[in-house]
C-alpha cells in the first residue's frame, strides 16, 4: 500500500484528485498547489498525494530514489514493464480506496508531473471504467503499442496549457502518439493560439 499525503479542502469530500510526483520527489512536492486550485469556502475535495517507492534508477547510476518505476535510458525505448505493471497495481489500490469511501470512479482525477503524467497516462487510459480526467504535466506515453490491446476507446481531449499557448511540437508528438496507439482524439474548438513559447 502507497503512503500518502492528504489534503481535504472541506468536510465530506466529494471528488479526489491522485497527483503523482516526478522522478526523484514525494508527495510533497505538490501539495503547496492545493490552496491555488480550490479557494477557501469551495468545493469539499481530497487531493491525494502518494509517495512511489524507493528503487534503484538506471540512468541516474543506480541511486535509490523515489521511482514509479526504473528508467531505463532515455528517450524511449526499452522499459521497466514489471516496475510499471507494479506501479499500476498501487495506483489501482489507491483508486479502489477512494470508490469505497463512497467517491465514484467518475468524479477522481488522476494527475501528473514527469514520471508521475507516465503513470497517470498508463493507468488511466487503461481503466474499465473511466475516470473524471486525467491531467498531466511534461510527459509522454509509455508502452504505447499496447494501449490498442488494453485500453477501452477514450475521448482523449487536447486543452491549452494554464497560459493559453501550447508548444506545436510537444502538442502535435503527444497527438501523434495517441493516434498511432489508436486512441480516439476528439480536439475541442479551443482558442488557443499555437506558437512557439519565447
Amino acid at each position: 500500500m502507497l503512503e500518502t499525503v492528504v489534503v481535504e479542502t472541506g468536510r465530506n469530500p466529494t471528488g479526489s484528485v491522485v497527483w503523482l510526483h516526478g522522478l526523484g520527489a514525494d508527495g510533497h512536492d505538490f501539495e503547496p498547489i492545493v490552496p491555488g486550485l480550490v479557494s477557501p469556502g469551495g468545493r469539499a475535495l481530497r487531493f491525494i498525494f502518494p509517495h512511489a517507492p524507493q528503487r534503484p534508477v538506471t540512468i541516474n547510476m543506480g541511486m535509490r530514489m523515489r521511482a514509479w518505476y526504473d528508467i531505463l535510458q532515455m528517450g524511449g525505448g526499452a522499459e521497466d514493464a514489471a516496475g510499471i505493471r507494479e506501479a499500476q497495481g498501487a495506483l489501482e489500490e489507491l483508486i479502489s480506496r477512494q470508490t469505497r469511501s463512497g467517491i465514484p470512479h467518475h468524479k477522481i482525477v488522476l494527475a501528473g508531473f514527469s514520471q508521475g503524467t507516465m503513470m497517470a497516462l498508463f493507468v488511466g487510459l487503461r481503466r474499465a471504467k473511466p475516470l473524471a480526467g486525467i491531467l498531466g504535466y511534461s510527459g509522454r506515453l509509455i508502452a504505447a503499442d499496447l494501449i490498442a490491446f488494453e485500453a477501452p476507446l477514450y475521448q482523449v481531449l487536447a486543452l491549452p496549457a494554464a497560459t493559453g499557448t501550447v508548444e506545436p511540437a510537444p502538442a502535435q508528438a503527444v497527438v501523434s502518439a495517441l493516434e498511432r496507439a489508436q486512441v480516439q482524439l476528439h480536439l475541442q474548438q479551443l482558442r488557443t493560439q499555437l506558437r512557439r513559447a519565447p
